[in-house]
């Protein structure tokens, strides 16, 4: 009796070390390989090595609203017979899987911490090359914003644990509200509904700013913009007189309705620059309606890197982003990889919200 209680208490040890941990993985699940931003794909030749893969084409797409071309993903590529223990502990993978006697249409699932913790495995599977090529060139948005709103979520699990406090209390005093920066801002200006914060280096900077909700085209590429340099030429100067932040070329900024916590919002991409003088670099913002206050409340992330590349710095200041909290809001919440709120459902919201 005494040996199988010892066993029982034992197992039951292994069990709750193997489900509990700080922060959230299994002891028993290894760190996964890989580096921010890079995906694995197990394709063999036929998929990967013709002139017009898709698949290819698609990660190698350039990340918008950057000053010089950034691709969207570090891409790694092994043969299905050589996807062993060691690569299956990438932190992101795509497993294609092409078999006309399994599969009679194209479909994508996905699983996640599979092998490794955190881990993000998608499957696509078809029954020949050119209905699953057709398929990817068809939903090629859908896969890079599957893989970087995964990446953007780990990143919101370590501000959760480690954010900046002095910039939450700010955001809170100013504006009622919350989000988690970096925790290296530790610079920051106020100004009347205006809350800037930075880095010691001025490489990472956080803007927040409201105004009220009254125009039903305020959710448009325009409005935004005119907004935008009215609100920064009052607030972010130049080193001298006649030099202020503005948008660069509008031509070059993009612009998308994006869901956040299952209501719309409005995100804006693109590149800033200081009038009459040298310094630039982009830029992305979030716009949401503030109901309750019947205010609109604009957060933006902009990078100043020159010489260098800014593609993981913008999006680690956009995964901030998503951590904003409305008054009504209690809880942050993960950024859906699937797009559970579908483009349609987006439209329509975006539809009521301009109506109102």
């Amino acid at each position: 009796m005494k040996r199988l209680a010892f066993y029982l208490s034992l197992a039951l040890v292994v069990l709750a070390l193997a489900s509990c941990k700080g922060d959230g993985k299994s002891l028993i699940t290894p760190a996964s390989s890989g580096r921010p931003y890079e995906v694995l794909v197990v394709a063999d030749d036929n998929c990967w090595m013709s002139p017009d893969s898709a698949l290819y084409h698609v990660l190698d797409t350039d990340v918008p609203g950057l000053p010089q071309p950034e691709r969207s993903f570090r891409i790694s590529r092994v043969r299905t017979a050589y996807y062993d223990r060691t690569m299956r502990l990438f932190r992101n993978i795509i497993l294609v899987d092409i078999n006309p006697k399994a599969y009679t249409q194209v479909k994508f699932k996905y699983s996640r911490d599979v092998y490794s913790s955190p881990q993000m495995i998608m499957t696509i599977q078809a029954p020949n090359q050119k209905e699953f090529d057709d398929y990817v060139s068809r939903n090629g948005n859908l896969i890079i914003d599957f893989f970087t709103r995964a990446e953007m979520n780990r990143e919101i699990k370590m501000l959760e644990k480690k954010h900046n406090q002095v910039v939450s209390a700010k955001v809170g005093s100013l504006f009622d509200c919350d989000i988690w920066m970096p925790i290296e801002m530790e610079s920051y200006k106020e100004g009347k509904d205006f809350f800037w914060s930075s880095t010691n280096l001025n490489d990472l900077n956080f803007v927040m700013y409201t105004f009220p909700f009254k125009d039903k085209d305020t959710f448009t590429k325009a409005y935004f913009i005119h907004k935008r340099d009215s609100v920064m030429k009052i607030n972010i100067p130049g080193e001298r007189e006649g030099m202020y932040m503005e948008t660069a070329d509008s031509s070059l900024v993009d612009v998308r309705n994006i869901a956040v916590k299952g209501d719309y919002a409005f995100e804006v991409r693109g590149l800033w620059e200081m009038k009459n003088d040298a310094m630039g670099g982009p830029f992305v913002a979030h716009m949401r309606v503030d109901r309750a206050n019947a205010r609109v409340i604009v957060v933006e992330g902009f990078v100043y890197n020159p010489g260098r590349l800014k593609r993981d710095q913008i999006r680690r200041l956009n995964a901030a982003l998503y951590t904003l909290r409305l008054p009504s809001e209690k809880t942050v919440s993960e950024i859906p990889v699937d797009g559970a709120l579908t483009e349609e459902k987006v439209e329509h919201k975006a539809e009521q919200t301009s109506n109102k």
